[in-house]
């Protein structure tokens, strides 16, 4: 039976284009959110600006804007369903969660045990094949190593365990997290806690998940996790190219060229 992830659909928050409700004394005030999409949803040609950056490619000086992000609007909602629709998983698309989150890793008690504690065959099936796996552990074999945060001077919070929580999320796609890390540099404090808040509740709503999701979630993760270990890479290759036309710009300079 085919189990639906039911992934955070960032787009939809507006928290990267959000204005601080408590701005700081003296500060800049931010610039105001862009006007809405005309009716219809699409924006006419003339008035849309060039495709966000892709991981490698430059961004401004003093960060990327935060509407850029993402790179397309949020797709619209799905039509509900029709009344007595059961085609092409209709009735499994219908299906809720309603179990229990996984126990802990570990042995596992004995199938009439877990039965008692309200796992059902599903669930069973699933912690037998998934083992130890619990949401989150991938990313424990990853590291946040030369991935750069640019500099903030307007906003305090911990780079690490930001980067963590951005790693760790399964509903934002690789080019998207790097934006945001070059977004950093634009965003208030405001809009930087309520990021973490978001990407923390994320992570404790896929592991409150019952044991059915287990499988998805674990390749939805080493997806992750291996777009992460691309981004580092990009990073090392980008910083040592930095590096050779530095070199051969001082050269150039001591040869008087």
């Amino acid at each position: 039976m085919y189990w639906a992830i039911p992934l955070l659909n960032f787009n939809n928050l507006p928290i990267l284009s959000m204005t601080d409700p408590n701005p700081p004394a003296g500060g800049t005030p931010p610039p105001p959110p862009p006007p809405p999409p005309p009716a219809g949803g699409a924006q006419p040609q003339d008035q849309q600006g060039p495709p966000p950056p892709r991981p490698g490619q430059s961004v401004p000086d003093g960060g990327l804007d935060p509407t850029q992000v993402f790179a397309s609007a949020p797709p619209p909602p799905p039509p509900p369903p029709q009344a007595g629709d059961q085609g092409a998983g209709g009735a499994q698309a219908q299906q809720k969660d309603v179990g229990p989150p996984p126990p802990p890793p570990g042995p596992l008690p004995g199938d009439e045990q877990l039965k008692a504690a309200g796992y059902d065959d599903e669930d069973i099936r699933v912690l037998k094949e998934v083992g130890d796996y619990r949401f989150s552990t991938v990313g424990t074999g990853v590291t946040n190593d030369s991935i750069v945060v640019p500099g903030h001077p307007e906003t305090n919070f911990d780079e690490q365990l930001f980067l963590t929580l951005l790693r760790g999320s399964i509903s934002l796609t690789r080019d998207e997290k790097w934006r945001i890390i070059q977004a950093i540099p634009k965003l208030s404090q405001f809009q930087i806690d309520e990021l973490q808040k978001i990407l923390d509740e994320e992570k404790k709503k896929f592991s409150q998940l019952s044991p059915k999701h287990l499988l998805q979630l674990q390749k939805l993760e080493q997806k992750h996790a291996e777009d992460w270990k691309d981004l580092q890479s990009i990073t090392i290759q980008e910083g040592a190219k930095q590096e050779e036309e530095q070199q051969a710009d001082d050269i150039r300079k001591q040869l008087g060229l």
